[in-house]
């Protein structure tokens, strides 16, 4: 039986919960419940304090897991990234007061702090910085006018925090994450690809939806160079006439755009479906 830890709470909880839902796995109904057994799917749920999931993940307790890249790193676990899940987006990146720094190298022998201190630790070590890192649970913004650091280094999104607390942004990223499938080292490998094989199809089917048209056989080429899919389109010829039957996914954004641009080759009766799950 294949065992998945699942994050219990946080911003990773909810989307991971309802993307192993839509690839056909049992999820709890109850927040309190901390081990679920799915027996159709033969999975074994573990739901993990998100910081948590890596290093389960890497001793080989649990076979694979859902949780941040940068919880990954910060981790140090021997886990393998597995696969980009398409959520939980964050930037890390440094913040200082007006003057106090403009590049990584400028944070040498400053305290800098954070809640991943072995991202950072890695990171200035990458670039030849040493610093002293200072490790806080949380609203490191305030650790410069508390006099604790003179740098953080913090997740961002649009820096009104930051900015509320005197800080600017200076420096490239430190990282940029997601929520990733991770697996143990040595996970089993059928299995693995069996649930690799179901987030693939709900992820795709999210990013695409199919669409139906028919187009008359002298604009068939220039409808299918609007709509080249995701691997080809389907092409069927219509009963007595010189007229195709189409079917393609699309990516999901374009969708309408690709909608002006059949009805402008001639395309007609164009009907869009939502994808449930797409195997790849």
């Amino acid at each position: 039986m294949l065992r998945i830890a699942v994050p219990n709470k946080g911003s990773l909880s909810d989307p991971a919960v309802q993307l192993l839902k839509e690839a056909g796995y049992k999820q709890r109904r109850d927040p309190r419940e901390l081990v679920l057994v799915d027996e159709r799917n033969k999975v074994e749920f573990f739901f993990l304090r998100p910081r948590d999931v890596a290093v389960y993940v890497g001793a080989g307790t649990v076979d694979a897991g859902i949780t941040g890249r940068d919880l990954l790193i910060d981790s140090g676990a021997d886990a393998v990234e597995h696969l980009e899940l398409g959520f939980g987006g964050s930037t890390f990146r440094f913040a200082a007061q007006p003057g106090v720094a403009s590049s990584v190298a400028d944070i040498q022998g400053k305290r800098v702090a954070t809640s991943y201190p072995l991202l950072v630790q890695q990171h200035l070590g990458g670039h030849g910085v040493t610093a002293t890192v200072v490790r806080l649970d949380g609203a490191v913004e305030s650790s410069v006018r508390l006099g604790v650091a003179d740098v953080v280094a913090d997740v961002v999104s649009t820096g009104t925090t930051l900015r509320a607390a005197g800080l600017e942004i200076f420096g490239d990223p430190i990282l940029t994450s997601e929520a990733v499938l991770i697996r143990a080292q040595d996970a089993p490998v059928e299995e693995i690809a069996i649930l690799t094989g179901r987030l693939r199809g709900v992820l795709t089917a999210r990013k695409f939806v199919l669409v139906d048209y028919d187009v008359p056989g002298d604009q068939l080429d220039a409808a299918i160079a609007v709509t080249p899919g995701f691997e080809a389109p389907t092409v069927t010829p219509l009963h007595g006439s010189d007229w195709h039957a189409v079917r393609v996914m699309v990516p999901r954004v374009e969708m309408n755009q690709i909608m002006d641009r059949l009805y402008a080759v001639g395309a007609r009766a164009i009907l869009t479906t939502e994808l449930l799950a797409v195997r790849v």
